[in-house]
């Protein structure tokens, strides 16, 4: 099936209206598995059968690379989880005894929770979860199955260590309290005088020192393990570059080959030097049709912002989607220009954005199950400066997402928002204002502003990553609003902007909250990113009641009053965190942070866990990859390369295990 792209003229303005005319194949079931708080899904890919031979062996070969990086991904979420994981594979292949009882389904939920979170701790929480049967009879599975490590299953049970992931706690030390495996023996104060001494704050050109590495302490002096094919992760990081060879061998352009020739450099030495070469010579490849992200890349993970996790990706552009896309990076100076942010944080020359909508052709590591909807890379400042960047709206994952919607009766609109009025502006553009959104907040967003000379891209530390989502996510909120928006032709008319207004702050400000524990604070980056900014408005706005906090029939309700001084509130936020991010204002982005992000009110959290749960939905959702598989003539030679869509989760976690498990 592909995805339509219906374009139409407003007032002799192209106009360009993703979703118009898409209907959901029903011969295909998009959601395939419910447990826990999470849902499988898969999706199709679009546009396989337009791709050359050529092509499709260059897609081939990059999903092949990605998926040799699994280990390296589990490996970094914390160090116990590959043996944990080997062994819950052992028991769910050889286990011969009853497997229908209460408790041995108990295990299988624990174990496809596992699968899905790469780990022992909650893929978006970052929470450490249990299983639900008892340690003794995990113990006899175990036993049943040959497995008599008891340190594991001590692990696997402690409600004691190793209980987050990345530790965000302000009563002790972070590095110390992460379960990550990014640290070991050494403390926050011994790595940031580490860094301290050998990072040149005033280099131009700054590198990325810390990303692709694990700090430890040796003979009493904190040293470094790089992540290469002679170090830490070698016999994966092998695999990944015999794939990357492959894939240079049948690259569409010189540019994909010489940045692919710099990856494996990158890969083979360890030096960051050449990650940046490899990033700057990959920005200039706009006009191939496939495309992939694999190395150590986002920091999220990291209590200090500094380590990479391991991700790739691999997709195919969408052309006729991508016009709106094309339309946003054409005009990115006249964006930057009118920024409402201090115009010594703005850049002078935009340079390089590429902008694109792409379908989806394989996930893997930090990206698999669950994937974002969009990204825009590289990720350090100097080079988006300098060179420009990469923004991706996923189109077939969205879809994807929204056709799975339609297979479950209830949802949360009609449940959290206030009226009927409120509801029609949302099912009318709700789901297309959203998708703009996400344009212009990986499109321009992240590569907006500037950092003035001398500021580090690491001075906001551990609250780096939710600033940096908050300020894309305003610069989308703001624009979204913007008349030049209608004259591009990208919004149809200016009421739409309202449809994405109302839901971010009813999301922001509570419905989002159905994912977080009773009593937990909110610490996911993402998530924090979003209530600061709905928390912040809503405080700010009370004199003149912009957010207006409504009660009835015993439910809590959040209602935009006045969109236009909500987006002069986003344009003021934005404001404020450009600075705070181009000055290096670490205490000020702390208190942001911690005044809006973290703490959620009690009351309106228990209110928020118990109409969602009476809806009986899941509120993460993650896939499965399709299989790309090799068609042999008679005589073995490939001639084609052929989707084969899935439709069993646990079966591709065990497959994957067998076939990409080097660790």
């Amino acid at each position: 099936m592909k995805v339509l792209t219906k374009i139409m003229m407003i007032s002799g303005v192209l106009a360009i209206t993703a979703g118009c005319g898409q209907k959901k194949d029903s011969d295909f079931k998009y959601l395939l598995d419910e447990f826990a708080d999470l849902k499988v899904m898969r999706y199709k890919i679009p546009g396989w059968e337009d791709l050359t031979l050529k092509q499709k062996e260059y897609a081939y070969h990059l999903a092949e690379a990605a998926k040799w990086g699994r280990d390296i991904h589990w490996d970094q979420n914390c160090r116990f989880n590959l043996p944990i994981r080997h062994t819950v594979e052992n028991i769910i292949e050889n286990y011969s005894g009853d497997r229908d009882c209460t408790e041995f389904q108990q295990f299988m939920v624990y174990a496809k929770r596992l699968f899905f979170a790469n780990g022992i701790h909650h893929h978006y929480a970052e929470d450490k979860f249990f299983p639900e049967c008892s340690k003794e009879y995990f113990q006899s599975l175990m036993s049943a199955v040959g497995e008599n490590n008891s340190e594991l299953l001590d692990i696997i049970y402690d409600k004691d260590n190793w209980l987050q992931r990345r530790s965000t706690s302000t009563d002790g030390d972070i590095v110390v309290l992460s379960a990550g495996n990014f640290y070991e023996g050494v403390t926050r104060t011994e790595v940031e005088k580490y860094y301290e001494s050998i990072q040149d704050a005033s280099d131009e050109t700054p590198i990325a020192y810390g990303l692709n590495t694990k700090v430890v302490k040796s003979d009493g002096k904190v040293v470094e393990i790089p992540w290469c094919k002679d170090g830490m992760y070698g016999p994966a990081i092998a695999k990944i570059c015999d794939e990357l060879a492959l894939a240079a061998a049948c690259a569409e352009n010189d540019i994909q080959k010489r940045a692919l020739a710099l990856l494996i450099k990158y890969y083979e030495t360890g030096d960051l030097k050449t990650w940046d070469e490899f990033n700057i010579e990959w920005v200039k490849d706009t006009i191939g049709t496939v495309d992939f992200i694999n190395g150590f890349i986002e920091d999220y993970n990291d209590p200090l912002g500094r380590k990479g996790a391991w991700e790739g990706y691999v997709n195919i552009k969408d052309h006729k989607a991508s016009e709106r896309s094309v339309i946003l990076s054409q005009n990115a100076q006249w964006f930057e220009d009118n920024s409402p942010v201090d115009p010594r944080f703005k850049k002078k020359e935009v340079k390089g954005v590429s902008a694109k909508v792409v379908n989806a052709v394989c996930l893997a590591g930090d990206s698999y199950p669950a994937t974002p909807i969009g990204i825009n890379l590289p990720n350090a400042d100097w080079i988006r400066k300098m060179y420009g960047s990469k923004s991706v709206t996923i189109a077939n994952i969205t879809h994807a997402y929204d056709y799975a919607a339609q297979e479950s009766p209830k949802n949360t609109l009609d449940e959290f928002a206030y009226d009927d009025a409120d509801k029609a502006l949302y099912r009318q553009w709700g789901s297309y204002a959203d998708e703009i959104h996400t344009d212009l907040h990986e499109c321009l967003g992240h590569g907006s502003g500037q950092l003035l000379p001398g500021v580090s891209s690491t001075a906001m530390g551990e609250y780096s990553s939710t600033l940096e989502e908050a300020r894309a996510d305003l610069f989308g909120l703001y624009f979204t609003a913007d008349p030049k928006m209608v004259e591009l032709g990208i919004m149809p008319n200016m009421e739409a902007y309202k449809a994405e207004y109302s839901n971010y702050i009813r999301n922001g400000i509570m419905v989002q909250f159905n994912r977080v524990e009773l009593g937990r604070p909110n610490t996911e980056a993402h998530m924090q990113n979003r209530k600061l900014i709905a928390d912040w408005c809503y405080e700010h706005g009370r004199k003149d009641n912009v957010i207006e906090k409504k009660i009835r029939n015993g439910k809590t309700y959040f209602v935009v009053n006045d969109y236009e001084k909500l987006r002069g509130l986003f344009a003021e936020l934005l404001a404020e965190i450009q600075r705070i991010k181009s000055e290096g204002d670490y205490e000020a982005g702390k208190k942001l942070v911690e005044t809006y992000a973290v703490n959620i009110d009690p009351a309106l959290h228990k209110e928020v866990k118990e109409r969602y749960d009476a809806l009986n939905l899941k509120p993460y959702g993650g896939f499965i990859n399709p299989d790309i598989v090799p068609v042999k003539d008679a005589s073995g030679k490939v001639v084609d390369y052929e989707v084969v869509y899935n439709d069993n989760y646990l079966q591709q976690q065990l497959d994957y295990g067998k076939k990409y498990g080097v660790l």
